[in-house]
């Protein structure tokens, strides 16, 4: 039985991306249809769910429409942790979308300080307002008592489908999944204040959960996951030890760790990789908050016109100038969201061109730090990176990133890494006789950077940047 071609849709922070893609994993149409997160005072980053399903509508009825080919399945791949409430009768949202950026959970946290390492043991992950429930637990306190309150997916699949679940991955993105039993946790709900609250089944990720009428004709909707985890499996990370991180809002770095739920020691959080074919394979990750988004912060500034500017007008060298991309605060492995972004080391000398070389460098060198607490939890350090994401196309910040990395970094042929792996489990969900291998398609990068940088060059600049980080973590602290 040959696979079918797939409708795979990734709704993301700035945008919602649908792509149609034929059996063979080829990509045989594209739409895109953009998404305006509103940034507010005190860390606050919300979005119109209205905005978002109609982009997931619109690209992807126009991509169906390109491709000209029937459409066996439809999958989603979601932001992750971004939360709203809405009434589960009509499906109308109560509040805004609290996206994943949103720090006014913090009081949640800080109110929740004493059970943090509780926290960890049973989830994987660290507390702080990135994740799902702190977001949830504010808005019940501050919002609505009214309705549910889930993350985006779970609503979004409602309104296509009129099911009430969430996939394994995304759920375990929430700190009150229990990692290892994959089930919700009552002691961790009564911790948040979620206690009572209906939440959704737990789906694997490469199963049908329902059909949808809203692209044409009766689909089959399935192999839903988590954006980020989509990737990994999109760039063939299916062994432990193997690592991508994709170059977006964000820049997220996971690595497979198999089946077994290891718990960093390192300040990184870990998760469900994905559930498919009777297998729950885990991943660690860490984060970069701000990455394409400090390169539209350069454009508010005007330094920079758009993303595809930045080799041009990139100064060689940074001439000392340092940047740490703190600019909504800082993740893994400080999880420091009162830090601020930093530059460092200007002089009467520095231009526009070395502040520009500078936050590619920030960039690559927070992912490098990433990768070194990376190696720490698994034993040995990165033998190579594979990437993908906008910002891959600027050979000045992969450059940055093999020479701070001290390793090669394979570059995605696709920009559509994360619709792609959404594809792969979705042939995995209506094509029973596939294994999790034959669904995803071999690859050979569309360029790999070699370090140029000495080992010692590399280390020079971790360490000076290093201390900028500890300043940016000062200068937050006494803000």
């Amino acid at each position: 039985m040959s696979a079918p071609a797939v409708l795979a849709i990734d709704q993301g922070t700035s945008g919602t991306k649908a792509v149609v893609v034929g059996g063979d994993g080829a990509v045989l149409a594209l739409a895109e249809a953009p998404v305006r997160p509103a940034y507010l005072p005190g860390g606050r980053v919300e979005q119109d769910p209205r905005e978002l399903l109609g982009s997931v509508l619109a690209a992807g009825r126009e991509a169906i429409e390109a491709a000209g080919v029937p459409v066996g399945a439809v999958t989603l791949a979601n932001q992750g942790e971004t939360v709203l409430a809405w009434d589960p009768v009509t499906g109308e949202p109560l509040t805004t979308a609290l996206v994943w950026q949103d720090r006014r959970a913090e009081e949640v946290c800080a109110g929740l300080a004493g059970h943090a390492e509780r926290i960890a043991e049973l989830t994987g992950l660290v507390l702080d307002p990135y994740f799902s429930a702190p977001k949830m637990a504010w808005i019940r306190r501050n919002l609505t008592r009214e309705g549910v309150v889930t993350t985006s997916d779970t609503w979004l699949v409602h309104r296509l489908t009129g099911e009430f679940v969430t996939d394994a991955a995304t759920a375990s993105r929430s700190a009150v999944l229990d990692l290892d039993a994959v089930e919700w946790s009552g002691e961790l709900l009564g911790l948040f204040g979620l206690d009572g609250e209906r939440l959704p089944a737990i789906v694997a990720c490469d199963e049908v959960v329902g059909t949808t009428r809203a692209f044409g004709g009766e689909i089959p909707v399935g192999g839903l996951v988590v954006d980020q985890q989509a990737a990994l499996l999109a760039e063939g990370c299916l062994s432990a030890g193997e690592a991508k991180c994709t170059y977006g809002t964000g820049a997220f770095l996971l690595a497979n760790t198999g089946e077994r739920a290891v718990r960093s020691l390192s300040g990184l959080t870990t998760s469900v990789a994905w559930r498919a074919r009777g297998a729950t394979p885990y991943c660690v990750d860490g984060q970069v908050y701000t990455a394409a988004s400090a390169v539209r912060w350069l454009n508010g500034l005007g330094l920079v016109g758009d993303a595809s500017d930045l080799d041009t007008l990139a100064a060689p060298d940074a001439e000392g100038a340092l940047f740490v991309p703190g600019l909504a605060g800082l993740a893994a492995p400080w999880w420091r969201p009162d830090a601020t972004g930093a530059f460092l080391g200007m002089t009467l000398s520095t231009r526009p061109g070395h502040l520009i070389r500078a936050v590619l460098e920030g960039i690559a060198a927070q992912v490098a730090d990433l990768a070194a607490v990376v190696a720490a939890d698994l034993g040995r350090p990165l033998a190579r990176l594979r990437v993908d994401g906008g910002l891959t196309r600027s050979a000045a910040l992969m450059q940055a990133q093999a020479d701070l990395l001290q390793a090669p970094v394979d570059v995605y042929p696709s920009p559509h890494a994360t619709a792609l792996g959404a594809a792969a489990l979705a042939r995995l969900a209506v094509t029973p006789s596939l294994t999790v291998a034959d669904a995803v398609p071999a690859w050979a990068p569309a360029t790999t950077y070699e370090p140029r940088w000495p080992a010692e060059r590399a280390e020079e600049f971790m360490t000076r940047w290093r201390r900028g980080v500890r300043a940016a973590i000062e200068t937050g602290r006494d803000a």
